[in-house]
């Protein structure tokens, strides 16, 4: 998978591929990451990337040539990459697009947008597809583009150390992951449960069930109408509610 970002702040990206799981990707040649700066790309000796709006307004627009100059010398790099504009307009970011850019696509270039936005004529004729990670504004795209290319990039096969850990992941089955321990046992008088120090395998599944079960009912039950519960969720979650009632009517 290969990702290039056309920004204003190449540093700002460069920084993003230079650490961490995305470095160790690009170190393993399992993923490729380039920022590449707009600015080389206008077409003045002062860099203007940007200008007054017409019809009048506050703040500036991103000006189209060179924009599709920077998207040009992108294709070239990666002639398969679809063209992604990072915009609050665009479709809701989750982790069933991020697997579904992961297993179906080549690369991506992102358009990481400052000032008021760019061009219209930009979106209408170089834009593929407008993405956007919520409901409100940010200054700049490079925060949620790398947000996207983090997401995407754990569900390449071998970019993280375990291949079971992007499975196990909130929002992979429409449920919260389960909670998490690890040493020491006792920790301010709180003891890891049991059951996860029995080596029973079966038991600790069981156990990872119905503990991603309850986070997900008490924090995201709406997750619940997305994917209806299956037969041993259904159980699960009787037994629970028995154990509830129960405590209640004490």
């Amino acid at each position: 998978m290969d990702f290039t970002v056309l920004t204003l702040f190449p540093e700002l990206v460069a920084a993003f591929f230079g650490h961490g799981m995305i470095h160790r990707g690009i170190e393993r040649n399992l993923i490729a990451g380039k920022a590449v700066n707009i600015r080389d790309f206008s077409c003045d000796r002062h860099k203007t990337v940007d200008d007054r709006p017409y019809g009048g307004g506050s703040g500036m627009v991103m000006k189209p040539e060179p924009l599709e100059e920077a998207i040009s010398f992108a294709k070239k790099r990666t002639p398969e990459a679809k063209v992604i504009l990072m915009t609050p307009q665009g479709t809701r970011f989750d982790q069933k697009k991020a697997c579904e850019i992961a297993e179906g696509m080549k690369g991506l270039i992102f358009i990481c947008g400052r000032y008021e936005g760019i061009d219209e004529r930009v979106y209408t004729q170089l834009v593929d597809e407008e993405i956007s990670i919520g409901d409100y504004v940010m200054t700049g795209g490079e925060l949620a583009a790398m947000a996207i290319i983090d997401s995407v990039s754990r569900m390449i096969p071998g970019v993280l150390g375990s291949s079971a850990s992007s499975q196990s992941d909130s929002f992979i089955d429409d449920r919260l992951e389960y909670a998490q321990y690890t040493r020491p046992e006792v920790f301010n008088d709180l003891p890891v449960p049991g059951v996860l120090l029995s080596g029973n395998h079966e038991k600790i599944r069981q156990w990872r069930k119905r503990s991603s079960l309850q986070r997900t009912f008490m924090k995201r039950p709406d997750l619940f109408e997305t994917q209806a519960p299956t037969a041993e969720e259904k159980k699960i979650l009787r037994q629970w509610c028995r154990e509830l009632e129960t405590l209640v009517n004490q």
